[in-house]
C-alpha cells in the first residue's frame, strides 16, 4: 500500500463462516470502514438478472459490465454503490442472485473490474474488507489476514436461520447442499479461487462466539498499533 493509505484488515472465508458479522463488528469496534466486497460481485450478478443477461454467457456479462456506471459511497462507515443510479441493496441476497453469483464471480473480466475497485476503497481510509480473495489477491501486501470457517453443518444451519428471516428455506440439508455447491465454484475457479491467504490466521468460528472472534482480531490490531 502507498504510505498515504490506511489500515487494511483482511478477513476471507467461505459462505456463513461469520465473516461478515465480525467484519462488520471489528470495522465498528475500531472505527474503521467496512467493505463487503461480495456484494460487488452480488451486485454485478443481481444487474446480470435485471437485465436478461445470461450468466453463463460470460462475454454478455462483460458487455453488461462495461456499459454500466458504478458509484460508490459511505453511509454510517459502511460502503454502498449504486448501478445506473440504482441502490441494489435490498435484493443482493435474493435466492436469484444467491444461485447466481458464483458463475459471475469466476469471469476473469469481472474479477479484474471488482479487485481495481475494491482496491480504490482504501481511499476512504482505514477499512476492514471481508470476501474470498481479500489476503489473497486484493490486499496481500496486508499484515491483517484472517481466514475464517466453521464446519459444513454449523454453516448451514446459520445460513438455514438467516433465509428463515428473510425467505423460506426448504430445510438445512438443502441449503448445506447450496453451501457445498458454492464452495466448491468458488475454490475450483480459474482465477482467484477462494484459498488461504499466505501468512493469514486461520480461526475455526463452528464453537466461537462472534464476540470473541472480534474480540481476538480488535485485540491483535490494537497490540500491535498501541
Amino acid at each position: 500500500m502507498k504510505p498515504n493509505e490506511g489500515l487494511v484488515i483482511a478477513i476471507d472465508g467461505p459462505s456463513a463462516s461469520g465473516k461478515s458479522t465480525v467484519s462488520r463488528q471489528v470495522a465498528q469496534a475500531l472505527a474503521f470502514i467496512y467493505v463487503d466486497s461480495g456484494s460487488l460481485y452480488r451486485g454485478m450478478t443481481w444487474k446480470a438478472v435485471q437485465s436478461g443477461v445470461d450468466v453463463r454467457d460470460a462475454e454478455a456479462v462483460v458487455r453488461m459490465m462495461n456499459e454500466s456506471k458504478w458509484e460508490f459511497f459511505i453511509e454510517e462507515r459502511v460502503v454502498y454503490f449504486q448501478i445506473d443510479g440504482v441502490d441494489p441493496r435490498d435484493f443482493l441476497r435474493k435466492e436469484a442472485v444467491r444461485e447466481r453469483v458464483s458463475d459471475v464471480a469466476a469471469i476473469p473480466e469481472v474479477r479484474r473490474f471488482i479487485v481495481a475497485r475494491l482496491r480504490e476503497m482504501s481511499d476512504f481510509g482505514s477499512i476492514v474488507m471481508e470476501g474470498r480473495d481479500i489476503g489473497s489477491v486484493v490486499f496481500p501486501e496486508t499484515s491483517w489476514k484472517y481466514y475464517l470457517d466453521a464446519d459444513p453443518e454449523e454453516r448451514a444451519r446459520r445460513r438455514f436461520k438467516e433465509l428463515q428471516v428473510s425467505e423460506s428455506a426448504a430445510c438445512v440439508q438443502s441449503v448445506k447442499d447450496s453451501l457445498l455447491r458454492r464452495d466448491h465454484k468458488d475454490t475450483t475457479r480459474a482465477t482467484a479461487p477462494l484459498q488461504i491467504a499466505l501468512g493469514a490466521k486461520v480461526v475455526n468460528t463452528t464453537n466461537m462466539g462472534i464476540d470473541d472472534v472480534v474480540q481476538m482480531i480488535v485485540s491483535e490490531v490494537n497490540r500491535s498499533n498501541g
